[in-house]
């Protein structure tokens, strides 16, 4: 697509050279501009395409590629991100992809009861415990697992929670289709599962019509810190390397989970982004062993 904006003005500024040569007496070869009937046509097509822009529902959805990113930089990146979402007229979405240094996140599915250690033991492991306001329970985060945050404008695709789950897990299951690996859905419980438990979490919000928070993928995490919490109804959880019994890329389940989460909401094109002005890094020691 051409870029209407740009070229309009550029030929607009070749243009208003070429009255001015007119005006000097300098012939239109001096300047290198087409024929004035052929240079109305150019400047009529781009002024048509850029209305045909502005008309065009808008289904892209952006990607923010961000690797390693603390918890709370990503927090307040979804929230401002939410927000602008909240405020467009259009269809276009968010996804940011990452992975979190260790942390215990709590939704409204979750109590103390589900922290099976001692206080002072994830003191002494720096690791935190984070109460949020989404659905789902308690979630173990580490590098390996694949964290999905789509802000979705819900309202405008014309999604309902129940809808917005079932794409949401439909995703997961077709990246775990095309990693060769089993999984289903289960009624009564959030998330995709496995025959040895628990692959993928999911906790959502919705504000205004926007979505929040979102799913969670063991692809490769160590399960050492699994123990701090209660397990799902099973009891287990498993990572997607462990039931295909060999290294898995989390390169090759981002692209996966890109695509196919793109196709089941609709959006006809994505962008992917390496990083995003509005975060902010920060540095997080945590003991593992």
């Amino acid at each position: 697509m051409v870029d209407g904006g740009a070229e309009l003005e550029k030929v607009s500024h070749r243009l208003c050279d070429w009255t001015r040569g007119q005006n000097n007496h300098r012939s239109l070869s001096t300047v290198h501009l087409p024929p004035p009937p052929l240079l109305c046509y150019k400047i009529q097509t781009m002024i048509s395409e850029r209305i045909d822009n502005l008309k065009r529902p808008q289904q892209s959805l952006d990607v923010y590629l961000l690797g390693l990113v603390e918890f709370e930089s990503c927090l307040s990146l979804q929230e401002r991100l939410a927000d602008e979402i909240s405020q467009q007229r259009d269809r276009r979405g968010a996804l940011i992809l990452c992975e979190h240094p260790p942390i215990i996140t709590m939704g409204r599915d979750a109590s103390h009861a589900h922290l099976v250690c001692e206080p002072g033991e994830l003191v002494v492991r720096n690791m935190e415990v984070r109460w949020l306001n989404r659905g789902g329970g308690a979630v173990v985060h580490a590098p390996g697992q694949l964290a999905a945050y789509p802000i979705l404008p819900v309202d405008r695709l014309g999604f309902g929670l129940a809808e917005l789950r079932a794409r949401l897990e439909l995703s997961l299951l077709d990246v775990c289709r095309e990693q060769r690996v089993a999984a289903w859905r289960e009624a009564t419980e959030p998330g995709v599962w496995c025959r040895c438990g628990r692959l993928a979490a999911l906790g959502v919000a919705v504000r205004s019509g926007v979505t929040q928070h979102g799913l969670f993928l063991n692809v490769s995490p160590s399960m050492e810190l699994q123990r701090f919490v209660r397990m799902p109804s099973d009891g287990r959880v498993s990572t997607l390397a462990a039931q295909r019994s060999r290294p898995t890329s989390m390169h090759s389940v981002r692209e996966s989970l890109i695509r196919n989460l793109s196709e089941r909401f609709g959006y006809e094109q994505f962008h992917a982004y390496t990083g995003h002005p509005s975060l902010r890094r920060t540095q997080q020691v945590v003991a593992i062993a």
